[in-house]
């Protein structure tokens, strides 16, 4: 559902697709998927949302947000805020729909499609007013993990629904051993 003449732009939610891709196995190499779309289009930008720990001396993101932003993403950033809960865990929180959704509106006038890889069923909103202004708009999550990851709503207004495990093959490669990695320090929002 691409065409090579229109006008893309992809929106991440960096700790959504993060957890995506983790339920299904792989991990996403963001240089072959930013490759993937400029293949399939004229990518246009590669917003990638995320928050970070600020008060750490060494947040596990870091590195990942660092090679983005020299690699062609525009990186949309924001301090996370750390609570306890009634339990006494330590928890952090991060929400970036705000950003994401000013950033695509915005946008929309001088785009054709919007890929937005994330299943989060708040961006319903956001997908019926792009697609209102003539933008196409697919959505990258997956229905495959157990629960899956996007919400129905969400998909069944998106234009088009690419199943994450389908680009395994093209975008993805083996996780890594490690025990606190990236985005897993964020709490999911739903």
């Amino acid at each position: 559902m691409f065409y090579k003449d229109e006008r893309l732009a992809l929106f991440i939610d960096g700790s959504n697709l993060y957890a995506a891709a983790k339920a299904l196995g792989f991990d996403i190499d963001y240089k072959l998927l930013r490759a993937e779309f400029m293949r399939r289009g004229k990518l246009l930008r590669a917003f990638y949302y995320t928050a970070m720990l600020e008060n750490d001396e060494y947040s596990p993101i870091r590195p990942l947000v660092d090679w983005l932003n020299y690699n062609g993403f525009s990186m949309v950033t924001k301090p996370a805020k750390e609570y306890t809960d009634s339990q006494g865990r330590r928890k952090v929180k991060g929400n970036m729909d705000i950003e994401l959704t000013v950033d695509a509106m915005e946008l929309a006038p001088r785009i054709d499609h919007i890929v937005l890889f994330s299943g989060d069923g708040d961006f319903r909103p956001l997908v019926e007013s792009l697609q209102r202004q003539g933008v196409r708009v697919s959505v990258v999550s997956t229905i495959r993990s157990q629960p899956p990851m996007i919400a129905d709503d969400l998909r069944r207004q998106a234009d088009n629904f690419i199943e994450l495990e389908d680009l395994k093959d093209v975008i993805g490669r083996p996780p890594r051993e490690s025990t606190n990695s990236r985005e897993d320090v964020f709490e999911q929002e739903d």
